[in-house]
């Protein structure tokens, strides 16, 4: 995969994921959480935590630097003192051969003294002093006699090895530089010495450093500060490399840190200079207060918290309960507004034109629901004057043609049988006429619901609707009834015949139940279905969008009333509708 297509596919990663939490819809608080509170906190958590680290990092190549470069100055400046040592031996042995006498060469050389406290000597090949800075019982103790084989035939001046000196108790090393084939000049001198001098001059270690030195034999001659650990010298890190002739420097975990180790040789005897320490002892109070620098960010967040925790308060909290009071209201809870939420004067003017517009909205729903009212009211009259002309006129007309027929059945029956049978046809067929004009006159006008009350109203639909369309219906009702203003009488009427007509209709109900409770509080009128069902709105508003323009009118009505309706119902379960009217 190229860059460019790695670049467009995380690009369309981070699309996804932003579409991913707007189809969640975060709201205000869920997405300062995730795209401000979320990151600031891990920028403040990873901004110490990889400075720190990258501090650790740097202070510890820093250190190892450091600690290389001092061992090898601190080698080179033992190795010039050895050489400047070297190079005295071999003056005293040029001059011997000017001096008158051992002793006078001696005494001209006497300046070189403070450089070895073992002394100087002119010695010959068999090991015999000749003269000496020092007792010459002292000398015969030393191993001359193996430095003088070895620089036999040498033109530069020969080390020893470091020796136990028994008159002194410390470790000494002697050079030795040839005269002729006969003699040679001697000193002795202690490596200790030499090198306590020289790290204190060249090496700057903390308070836990561990210097040490060691000779091929991996004799200590010179150790400053406690070893970290009980490792034995010839194990320990660096000696073995340094011994070969090596320079660098290493880590090593010791207890819960870790100390640098450098190491490098002194030429020319083949010792070993090793300096430890821990790193992080190194650092200075100034380097050490940078690490404490990315905790700026500290008072930074608590300020953006804090900015937050304002929004929160004043923008977002304030924002939620409006919110909560627009759902509200949009569910009919005509006062949702009236609660003050608070917050900044933005918010608080949004809920006033809210507020405003909440009132408007009534007003046009009150204007609203007295034309509905007027308009109900109008059709209820013009259904009882359209019932009354046709009990009047077309039923009293019906039953007098009937009558007539019936007559004139009479007066033929003898003179032509053959017509009495169609006249009995045509007067069966006049009956039904009439009961279909009056089950037409009951619905426009219930006639039942005027001379009996509401209960026998209701009753006599559900009986109406079992005989015209064969499904099973049943009414309950719970005593004692009770009254009912007329205009809530034929509202609560119409809602329940519209049911009805809906189970009958549409939902191709098999059984249908309608029941009627009274409270001391309220009516409850239930009508219950097993029919097909559909998916109810959640809102009002919705019915007509949905195209259940009826279930629009039986809401319309129970506004009306200031009733609560109620729809229940979901495909393949039924349909209750149920509706409350406080008394």
């Amino acid at each position: 995969m190229t860059r460019r297509e790695t670049s467009a596919h995380g690009l369309l990663r981070s699309s996804s994921v932003w579409r991913w939490l707007v189809a969640r819809q975060f709201g205000l608080t869920q997405q300062m959480l995730v795209f401000i509170i979320l990151p600031l906190a891990a920028v403040l958590i990873a901004v110490p935590i990889t400075s720190l680290a990258w501090h650790a990092q740097l202070m510890r190549a820093l250190v190892g630097e450091r600690d290389e470069r001092a061992a090898r100055a601190a080698s080179a400046a033992i190795t010039e003192q050895l050489l400047h040592r070297a190079a005295s031996v071999r003056g005293l042995a040029l001059h011997v051969a000017d001096a008158a006498t051992p002793e006078q060469t001696l005494a001209e050389y006497a300046y070189l003294l403070p450089n070895f406290e073992g002394g100087l000597a002119l010695v010959t090949a068999e090991g015999d002093v000749l003269a000496s800075s020092t007792p010459s019982v002292a000398w015969q103790s030393r191993p001359v006699a193996e430095l003088l084989d070895r620089s036999v035939g040498q033109r530069e001046p020969q080390f020893s090895e470091a020796f136990l000196d028994p008159a002194t108790g410390e470790h000494l090393l002697m050079v030795a530089a040839t005269v002729d084939d006969r003699r040679f000049a001697v000193g002795a001198f202690a490596p200790a010495s030499l090198a306590r001098r020289t790290v204190l001059e060249t090496l700057v270690a903390g308070d836990q450093a561990f210097v040490v030195i060691v000779d091929p034999n991996l004799l200590v001659l010179y150790q400053t500060g406690q070893p970290p650990s009980e490792t034995q010298i010839a194990l320990h890190p660096g000696v073995a490399e340094a011994l070969g002739g090596e320079s660098g420097a290493t880590y090593r975990a010791v207890e819960s840190s870790e100390h640098v180790v450098a190491y490098s040789p002194v030429m020319p005897v083949g010792w070993a200079l090793v300096l430890e320490e821990p790193w992080e002892a190194v650092e200075s109070p100034l380097v050490r207060g940078t690490q404490l620098a990315p905790l700026v960010l500290i008072p930074v967040f608590v300020f953006a918290l804090v900015v937050i925790g304002f929004g929160l308060w004043q923008v977002v909290q304030p924002l939620r309960v409006l919110e909560r009071q627009a759902r509200e209201f949009g569910w009919g809870q005509a006062k949702a507004l009236e609660q003050p939420v608070g917050g900044v004067a933005e918010i608080r003017h949004l809920q006033a034109e809210l507020r405003r517009m909440a009132q408007r909205l009534a007003e046009s729903q009150h204007n609203l629901r007295a034309f509905l009212g007027d308009l109900t009211a109008g059709q209820e009259d013009e259904r009882r004057r359209l019932a009354r002309e046709l009990h009047d006129g077309t039923v009293q007309s019906l039953v007098a043609f009937n009558q007539r027929v019936h007559l004139v059945q009479l007066a033929v029956s003898e003179a032509a049988p053959r017509a009495v049978q169609p006249l009995a046809e045509v007067r069966e067929m006049t009956a039904t006429l009439i009961e279909e004009v009056r089950r037409v006159i009951r619905a426009l006008r219930p006639i039942y619901l005027e001379d009996l009350g509401l209960l026998p109203a209701i009753e006599m639909l559900v009986r109406d609707l079992g005989q015209q369309t064969g499904v099973r219906a049943m009414f309950t009702t719970e005593r004692p009834a009770r009254r009912l203003p007329p205009a809530h009488e034929i509202t609560i009427y119409r809602i329940v015949q519209e049911a009805l007509n809906n189970a009958a209709r549409y939902a191709q109900a098999r059984v249908v139940t309608v029941s009627v409770a009274f409270t001391a509080s309220e009516s409850v009128f239930r009508v219950e279905d097993d029919g097909q069902g559909f998916d109810a709105p959640e809102r009002v508003s919705d019915l007509a969008a949905a195209g259940h323009y009826g279930l629009m009118g039986m809401q319309e009505r129970a506004d009306l009333i200031g009733a609560q309706l109620t729809i229940r119902s979901a495909p393949e379960v039924g349909t209750t509708v149920e509706l409350r009217v406080p008394l």
